[in-house]
């Protein structure tokens, strides 16, 4: 979708915090690998609009993910109103973008409710960020075994 809306001029913003785990720095390696070299990619800190600073000049602009972004505001300790109010910003700063921008999150209210409280607080967090992306975009698709299905 991105290379759709974007030719070959797509901003890859990855999320991921690979600091301390071999298995994603290497699972990141093999994405980044996998990427068209045309693609330009920038690192998300944890103000993620500072990461759409130049994204004016893409075709499109892809975050991936929301998932792990989440999750590396919670590891920091993070609290939840300060990292709704750092996505907000975000989004504010991509509605004003002319590029097309696509979102990348997981939907995790599907499952089982974790056990742990640190699980629960994670699901309820993303489920929060991904209800305001949802509200804030034009088009939402799920993706279910491979196949994207529209919903919004």
């Amino acid at each position: 979708m991105a290379a759709e809306l974007g030719g070959a001029r797509v901003l890859y913003v990855a999320t991921a915090d690979v600091s301390g785990d071999e298995d994603l720095a290497r699972r990141v390696r093999k994405h980044k690998e996998r990427r068209p070299a045309t693609w330009g990619t920038v690192e998300a800190g944890e103000e993620l609009s500072a990461a759409l600073g130049g994204a004016g000049e893409w075709g499109a602009v892809l975050v991936d993910s929301l998932t792990l972004w989440v999750s590396a505001r919670m590891i920091s300790g993070e609290d939840e109103p300060e990292t709704l109010c750092i996505f907000d910003r975000f989004l504010d700063k991509a509605d004003s973008l002319k590029s097309a921008v696509i979102l990348v999150s997981d939907e995790v209210g599907l499952g089982v409710v974790p056990e742990s409280a640190a699980g629960r607080r994670f699901r309820d967090l993303l489920g929060l960020v991904n209800q305001r992306a949802a509200a804030a975009v034009a088009e939402v698709h799920l993706c279910v075994a491979g196949l994207g299905v529209r919903i919004k």
